[in-house]
C-alpha cells in the first residue's frame, strides 16, 4: 500500500490506485477469458462459411436443374444462368473468397457443359471432407 503524509503531520492516507499485483491478476483474467472466447469465434466463423457454402451449391445447382428443363442442354458457363435470369450473380466461393475458383463438372458425353459446381477449395472441412467433393 502506499501512503503519504498529509499536512506535515504524522497522519498518513492511503494514495488511490492500483498495486502491480492487482493490475497483473486483472491481466491475468481477461487473458483467460479471451483465450476461451477466440477458439469458440473462429469455429462460428469456420461453420458459418460452410453454411454458405452449402446454400451457395444448393442455389446453384437448383439454377443448373431449371435451365436444363427450360432449354433441354446445360449451360456452357455461369456466366449464362446469369443472363439468362436463373442467377441474379455468381455467387462468390465462400472458402476461396473469390467468384472464379468455382469446379465447374460436366457430364460424362457432353465435355463442353455444366453438368454440376463444386468449391475449388483444396482445405478439409470440420467433418473431414474436402470442400470441393461437396
Amino acid at each position: 500500500m502506499a501512503y503519504r503524509m498529509v499536512n506535515g503531520s504524522t497522519r498518513f492516507r492511503r494514495l488511490a490506485g492500483f498495486t502491480f499485483i492487482e493490475l497483473v491478476m486483472v491481466m491475468a483474467m481477461i487473458a483467460l477469458l479471451v483465450s476461451i472466447a477466440l477458439p469458440r469465434y473462429f469455429e462460428g466463423q469456420i461453420r458459418a462459411k460452410e453454411a454458405v457454402l452449402l446454400d451457395d451449391l444448393s442455389t446453384m445447382r437448383t439454377a443448373l436443374e431449371h435451365y436444363y428443363e427450360d432449354n433441354g442442354s446445360y449451360p456452357v458457363s455461369l456466366d449464362d444462368l446469369v443472363q439468362q435470369r436463373y442467377l441474379r450473380f455468381i455467387p462468390e466461393d465462400p472458402i476461396t473468397e473469390k467468384v472464379d475458383t468455382w469446379i465447374l463438372t460436366p457430364p460424362p458425353d457432353f465435355p463442353n457443359v455444366i453438368y454440376d459446381v463444386h468449391s475449388g477449395s483444396n482445405e478439409i472441412s470440420r467433418h473431414g471432407t474436402p470442400y470441393s467433393s461437396w
